[in-house]
């Protein structure tokens, strides 16, 4: 009886043990593996942001996401829903979602819709650097009553949501032209980007009298991305196309794209026609360009931030074989090219003709380091600089551009590069002028919505 009962007692440890062999054990190590990632995915971030910092690349370009860590829970929604995850935007610190590469941000806005706490704010500007944003209304109208913005130019990136905006902001202007009135166009659209293709479309569909002037190329800033460069959009409803299910396209697709629905639709765009001013007449305005001037009833400007390219006010900096965008690569074959600047498009356009078969390829930039370019693209830079295919000159300035050379100048000296071509991405003179001279204020947004 003695040895029954313990048996008994021996078998129920045993099958107590069974049981916590079965559960408890993987549940242990299910919980250690989370643990182990957590604390990997922790480590990532702290060294995506520390190397953030050291860069100088704390201030993001446009809408950007300020997280509440009261209230954030560390599910990860908003890392995993970041459309630029890979490029290591959104990271997570001490199990709180954190903004470690905003430099890298681009405004998508998908980690503030996922959130489940409502922990996410959409922001312009941060309390250090300021951003201007026009003066716009719900309905894209200015301060300046007829006159429209859409797209960059009112602080909002992506192509889907410059088309959104051009075609919202169609709406709108066609509720206001509704009636007779006695000017010669009911709108003139300004830019033919994505916001500009867009607003063109909706005119179209709506039967309204527009025209649409661009002042280089169809595509706006997208068709002077290096040649390849993946360009990434979200589905959009297109008037006269219907939906435009693309997610992650090359520019040359996506300009065929275009080019192929100007085609079918017969859309006219009248290219290298650049806006002088824009005054108003009394009944609408008068759009004053460089071949007429149009009479309309409203205005929508889908001009973009980039606006004119600043220019390094050098000698032989008119001759032909200066330009201040990398249209297409493959042209420079053979040749010997000068690339000037340090922001992300003089280093795109710098590695990407590095890559090219018998390209020599030389970088300027007046600055010590390349602090305002994207840490992919200064790594390609110093790959291709590592390989001997490029050739950085930091600290620099060209002070004189020949016919068959140029001049590079530094602190205490000077070299001479042979050269055949000469890419400037110095930036834009930012058309800030341009709108004041209409009567649209600015605000400046310092981290606010």
């Amino acid at each position: 009886m003695i040895f029954q009962n313990q048996y008994n007692v021996l078998n129920e440890l045993f099958q107590e043990n069974i049981l916590m062999l079965v559960y408890v054990v993987p549940m242990l190590i299910i919980s250690l593996i989370y643990l182990y990632y957590k604390k990997r995915v922790h480590i990532k971030s702290v060294k995506v942001l520390s190397e953030s910092i050291e860069d100088g690349m704390m201030h993001p370009a446009s809408l950007h996401p300020i997280i509440n860590h009261n209230r954030c829970i560390g599910c990860r929604a908003c890392n995993i829903a970041c459309p630029e995850s890979k490029y290591d935007v959104l990271g997570m610190i001490d199990n709180k979602a954190v903004l470690i590469n905003p430099a890298g941000c681009i405004g998508h806005g998908p980690c503030k819709d996922v959130c489940p706490v409502d922990a996410i704010t959409l922001v312009f500007g941060t309390e250090e650097r300021g951003v201007d944003i026009p003066n716009m209304a719900s309905n894209f109208e200015t301060n300046v009553p007829g006159v429209f913005l859409a797209g960059e130019i009112g602080g909002m990136g992506l192509i889907h949501n410059a088309i959104n905006q051009g075609v919202q902001a169609m709406d709108s202007i066609h509720n206001l032209v509704k009636g007779s009135h006695d000017n010669e166009l009911d709108v003139v659209i300004v830019g033919a980007g994505p916001a500009g293709i867009g607003a063109s479309l909706a005119a179209m569909k709506k039967n309204l009298k527009f025209k649409t002037i661009e002042q280089d190329s169809l595509g706006g800033v997208v068709a002077h991305y290096p040649r390849g460069k993946l360009v990434m959009t979200a589905p959009v409803e297109l008037p006269l196309e219907g939906t435009v299910d693309i997610i992650e396209t090359t520019k040359e697709d996506l300009l065929d794209f275009w080019q192929a629905i100007v085609d079918k639709t017969g859309l006219k765009i009248n290219f290298n026609e650049r806006v002088k001013s824009v005054t108003p007449n009394g009944e609408g305005f008068n759009v004053i360009n460089e071949n007429s001037t149009l009479n309309t009833k409203t205005v929508l400007l889908a001009i973009g931030r980039q606006g004119t390219p600043r220019k390094l006010n050098v000698p032989g900096e008119e001759q032909n074989k200066v330009v201040y965008r990398l249209v297409d690569s493959e042209q420079y074959k053979g040749m010997h090219v000068l690339v000037v600047g340090g922001g992300d498009s003089a280093l795109e356009a710098a590695h990407s003709l590095a890559e090219e078969e018998g390209v020599t390829v030389t970088l300027s930039y007046r600055g010590a380091a390349f602090n305002r370019a994207k840490g992919k693209n200064r790594k390609k830079v110093e790959a291709a600089e590592a390989d001997g295919r490029l050739k950085v000159y930091l600290s620099s300035n060209v002070s004189n551009i020949g016919q068959d050379k140029v001049v590079i100048s530094f602190e205490g000296g000077e070299v001479e590069v042979v050269n055949e071509a000469v890419i400037i991405c110095a930036g834009g003179v930012l058309p800030t002028g341009f709108l004041s001279d209409i009567g649209i204020k600015y605000e400046t947004k310092y981290g606010t919505v």
